[in-house]
């Protein structure tokens, strides 16, 4: 059984940061590229960032380019999401999620290439 474990969110005043992890177990994590999602009250879930199985290849969002940083562990089956200059728009419930091709070529951001999903943490940036 695949179980993705979200950790590290929480409150922060705008312009802190925050090190969100997920550890992954119930596959071969570095065999899959995986993601970060994100989805506020009332609106839809998006994407934030994703990274393919070896670590060489990142995508990120416009809305958080230049600070956010997606990275993984694969020693440790484990990816991160470190958040700095926070926004009170970044506040969400952010999702890590696992892809479900094996060693995809080209990374996608669309929710429907991952199979597995977190519980979800809550980050909540106050003005």
């Amino acid at each position: 059984q695949v179980q993705l474990v979200e950790s590290g969110g929480g409150l922060v005043q705008a312009g802190g940061s925050l090190r969100l992890s997920c550890a992954v177990s119930g596959r071969t994590f570095s065999n899959y590229a995986v993601g970060w999602f994100r989805q506020a009250p009332g609106k839809e879930r998006e994407f934030v960032a994703a990274i393919n199985w070896s670590g060489g290849k990142t995508s990120y969002a416009d809305s958080v380019k230049g600070r956010f940083a997606i990275s993984r562990d694969n020693a440790k089956n484990t990816m991160y999401l470190l958040m700095n200059s926070l926004k009170p728009e970044d506040t969400a419930v952010y999702y890590c999620a696992l892809d479900r091709l094996v060693r995809r070529v080209v990374l996608t951001t669309g929710p429907g290439a991952y199979d597995n999903w977190g519980q979800g943490t809550q980050v909540t940036v106050s003005s």
